[in-house]
């Protein structure tokens, strides 16, 4: 039996910003690009809770999140502040592991298989894991517990801020089915409007979903995502691991060679890359587009950049200017992709 923990550490860029200055503590307040009254270019990093209260996110346009609430704090990224903090926590976490495996600067997985017997010491364990980060580093986190890491990954987002939720093997279906699609890792906004048109409005929609639906929409992707909607995932934590790339593709439903169409869908996939790219602290020096064609002919064309960014406008333009080549002649189009390498973080890691 496997027991893994999710630890995600609660709205982390305000929450620190909050413990260095006191009397921003209950306030609004917003990590990200200067908005510039409403002007401003990039996007939200982390909101605090009062201010996801006005309807801000991460990844959306900073002139977005003014909108919605011109009275937030507005702050630019400290990494060097907030690495720190990151340190001395993923120390903390990594003490009880048996394996330890940092998804960014704000989350990790434990896997706490031979520290805890059952689900029930898994949670005095889990417990125990949050109260030392709060008593030590004054700053709190959300775990999950589950048999494997998109189950326990879930799970730490059920009861935010300060939740602990834990599932066992027998529980899994029954907690993951009534949520909503959307809270499925690997769907984003996008991927959650296609499956929505479809009336796949919840995970249990998705993990009954006939395969051949959803490979015909997301290729490889979705068979993985149904995978994951049933709560299966092979996965082990991995110790030192490090993301090289990041990317999304869909395969059209129909071959497709309307160049509105087309380039509607990569904006999409930029767009969901770029969530990933600024929800984990990175920046990216390479983008790849790929293109296959009907009887599976494949072809990726690649730009690496003079410098790291975390830009999405500079992200879509290059995708577009990359896949034009591909547009011409009018040959019908089976799939296209959008992935981002050579990874920088914005902080370092331990």
């Amino acid at each position: 039996m496997r027991i893994i923990l999710h630890v995600d550490l609660d709205a982390f860029f305000p929450s620190v910003e909050a413990r260095a200055n006191p009397e921003l503590k209950g306030k609004p307040l917003v990590v990200g690009a200067d908005p510039k009254e409403g002007q401003g270019r990039g996007v939200v990093s982390s909101a605090s809770y009062e201010a996801r209260n006005f309807g801000i996110k991460s990844a959306m346009p900073i002139s977005r999140a003014w909108k919605l609430c011109p009275d937030c704090v507005y702050l630019r990224p400290n990494f060097e502040l907030y690495v720190v903090a990151s340190s001395n926590i993923m120390k903390i976490l990594k003490s009880h592991a048996d394996k330890f495996e940092q998804g960014g600067i704000d989350e990790a997985y434990l896997d706490i298989s031979s520290k805890a017997n059952n689900f029930a010491e898994a949670r005095d364990l889990a417990r125990k894991i949050m109260d030392e980060i709060l008593n030590q580093e004054h700053l709190s986190c959300s775990v999950g517990v589950g048999p494997n890491k998109i189950v326990a990954k879930i799970a730490s987002d059920f009861r935010k801020p300060f939740g602990l939720t834990v599932v066992e093997e027998k529980d899994v279906k029954g907690f993951l089915y009534p949520l909503k699609v959307g809270k499925l890792p690997g769907v984003g906004p996008k991927t959650e409007r296609s499956l929505l048109e479809l009336k796949i409005e919840t995970i249990g929609d998705l993990a009954s979903t006939k395969p051949e639906t959803l490979t015909r929409l997301f290729g490889v992707w979705g068979m993985r995502l149904q995978k994951f909607a049933n709560g299966v995932d092979e996965r082990e934590v991995i110790e030192e691991y490090e993301t090289k790339s990041i990317g999304r593709d869909v395969t059209f439903e129909k071959d497709s060679d309307d160049e509105n169409q087309i380039f509607a869908v990569l904006n999409d996939l930029a767009e969901d890359v770029h969530e990933d790219v600024v929800s984990n602290a990175l920046k990216f020096k390479t983008i790849t587009i790929r293109v296959r064609y009907p009887h599976f002919e494949t072809h990726t064309r690649s730009k690496s950049l003079m410098f790291p960014t975390d830009d999405l406008d500079i992200l879509r333009n290059n995708a577009k200017r990359l896949i034009a080549p591909f547009m011409r002649g009018r040959k019908k189009v089976r799939l296209i992709g959008v992935r981002v390498s050579n990874l920088i973080y914005q902080f370092k890691p331990m």
